[in-house]
C-alpha cells in the first residue's frame, strides 16, 4: 500500500509517474479528515436544532447552505476574531445574537464569551487562537459540506496517492491554517467563517509543483497548463461572491505551492536538477515561516487592515450598488464561507 521512493530505480519511477501510479493506492488522510468533518457537520445541525428547534437556520432567514445560524457556528469553533483577539471599537461589553435567536431584529441577547464558547475566555480577554485551526472542519451547511468533499475526495485524493499521507498531511494543513491566518488579517471580522476550502485550494496547488516539476511526464502537459488555470480562475472566482471568504483560497494556495515544493516527490534524474530542487526547497521553507510570523503578528494588531488597505479588494469588488467591501456591523445573521 505504502512504497519507499528512495528504494526505486530512477527509471522504474519515471515510468510510473508516466502512467500516473503515485506513492500509494489509497488516499487514507483524505478519507480520515472527510469522515471527521462529517461528524462535526452532524454536530452542528445537532447544535443548531437544540438552540433553534430545526438543523437548519430558518428564521430570521434561510441559511441558503442549508445549515445552522451564525451564531452557532461561531459556538462551534467558526473563525471570528472577536473571540480571538480586542476588536477595537467593540467593548467587550457588547452582546450577540443568541444561538436561540430567530427575531429580526435580534431579541436574544448573550454576552461574547456565551457565544464563542468553549469554557469562555481563560484571561479577561478573547483568546481563543485555535479558531485558526478548527474552521477547516466546519462547515456552513449542507451544501457547501458536499462542494468541499466532492473537491477533497477526487482531487486532493489524487494528490494524497501522488505525494504519500505525510506530505499531503502536512501540506494541508500549513494551507488551510495559513487561508484562516490570511482572512483573519483582512476579511471581514464582523462575519464568522468556515470551511476546507484553505486547505483543499493548497493541495491542488501541489499539482502545478507536479506540472512543472514533470513536464516531460505528462501527457499532454500544455492541455493540463491550460484546464488548471481555467480551474483557478473560477475559484478565485467564487470568491468574489458575496459571503465567500475568498482569502481563504488565496492564502491556501499560495502557501500549499510553497509547501508542496519542499515535500513533493520531485524526479531528478542529474545532479544539476538535484540541485535546482534542493535551492527552491530551501527558498520556500523560509518564506512559508516568513509569512506566518509576519500575518500572526499582524492579526494582533489593533487594527490588521492597517498593513494593506487594498487588501479587502481581493475577495470583493466596490461598487455603488453594494456595501461587500464595507464593514456593516456586529449584529448580521450572515456567514462567510470558503467552498
Amino acid at each position: 500500500m505504502f512504497r519507499s521512493l528512495g528504494n526505486t530505480p530512477l527509471n522504474q519511477r519515471i515510468e510510473e509517474k508516466k502512467r500516473g501510479i503515485g506513492r500509494q493506492r489509497y488516499p487514507y488522510v483524505a478519507w480520515l479528515l472527510s469522515t471527521a468533518m462529517l461528524a462535526v457537520m452532524i454536530y452542528e445541525l445537532a447544535l443548531n436544532a437544540k438552540a433553534m428547534g430545526t438543523p437548519i437556520q430558518l428564521k430570521p432567514s434561510v441559511n441558503p447552505m442549508l445549515g445552522p445560524s451564525a451564531s452557532a457556528l461561531i459556538n462551534a469553533g467558526a473563525r471570528f476574531p472577536a473571540c480571538m483577539k480586542i476588536i477595537s471599537g467593540l467593548p467587550l461589553s457588547t452582546q450577540f445574537a443568541c444561538l436561540n435567536n430567530t427575531a429580526n431584529p435580534v431579541d436574544s441577547l448573550c454576552s461574547l464569551e456565551d457565544v464563542c464558547g468553549f469554557g469562555g475566555f481563560h484571561g479577561k480577554d478573547p483568546d481563543q487562537w485555535f479558531r485558526f485551526i478548527t474552521p477547516i472542519f466546519l462547515h456552513a451547511g449542507i451544501i457547501h459540506f458536499l462542494l468541499n468533499m466532492l473537491a477533497q475526495l477526487t482531487a486532493s485524493a489524487e494528490i494524497e496517492k501522488e505525494m504519500g499521507s505525510a506530505g499531503f498531511f502536512i501540506v494541508y494543513f500549513a494551507a488551510g491554517i495559513f487561508g484562516n491566518v490570511f482572512g483573519g488579517n483582512f476579511a471581514w471580522v464582523e462575519r464568522p467563517s468556515v470551511g476546507a476550502s484553505g486547505a483543499i485550494f493548497g493541495t491542488i496547488a501541489v499539482a502545478w509543483v507536479d506540472l512543472v516539476a514533470h513536464w516531460k511526464y505528462h501527457q499532454h502537459p500544455a492541455r493540463k497548463l491550460l484546464f488548471m488555470i481555467i480551474e483557478l480562475i473560477i475559484g478565485i472566482a467564487v470568491g468574489y461572491i458575496p459571503y465567500v471568504d475568498n482569502f481563504a483560497h488565496i492564502g491556501g494556495f499560495l502557501v500549499g505551492l510553497l509547501s508542496g515544493i519542499v515535500l513533493y516527490p520531485i524526479i531528478s534524474p542529474t545532479r544539476r536538477r538535484k540541485i535546482i530542487v534542493w535551492a527552491c526547497r530551501l527558498a520556500a521553507l523560509p518564506v512559508i515561516i516568513v509569512l506566518y510570523v509576519v500575518l500572526i503578528r499582524n492579526f494582533y494588531r489593533s487594527n490588521p487592515y492597517d498593513a494593506c488597505s487594498w487588501c479587502r479588494y481581493l475577495s470583493c469588488f466596490p461598487t455603488s450598488s453594494n456595501n461587500h467591501c464595507q464593514d456593516i456591523g456586529f449584529f448580521t445573521t450572515t456567514t462567510q464561507t470558503s467552498i
